[in-house]
């Protein structure tokens, strides 16, 4: 009986581990990107999951279909799920330097092996 009980112990402790680093940061990221479209407004300028950067023309919410304006007048539909975020130059830019200055800083270290 004592094993039983040391058993079911064990196991509830690596579900409850298991759900700890795996489910919960799943939940917690899908609950703020359905926050993040949610926000989303008819003329926000936003950035789609394809790298795609357009303005919202209208939103579907029953169909959960968006209409988004990529040059003047091409309007591609899109799932509303597919939109990313707001777009923001800056914050863009910023992490586009970082991942530069990542890539830099690795050649450095290849090249300075013997």
């Amino acid at each position: 009986m004592l094993e039983f009980v040391l058993v079911f112990a064990i196991l509830s402790l690596a579900l409850g581990a298991y759900w700890t680093m795996f489910i919960f940061p799943k939940q917690r990221a899908f609950k703020h990107k359905q926050k993040v479209v949610r926000s989303l407004h008819v003329g926000d300028e936003i950035v789609t999951y394809g790298g795609i950067v357009g303005k919202i023309v209208d939103i579907d919410v029953d169909s959960g279909i968006s209409f988004v304006e990529i040059a003047d007048g091409v309007t591609i539909k899109l799932l509303t799920a597919a939109l990313q975020q707001v777009y923001d130059s800056q914050e863009i830019a910023r992490n586009a330097n970082m991942g530069l200055s990542d890539q830099r800083a690795e050649r450095r270290t290849t090249l300075q092996r013997p």
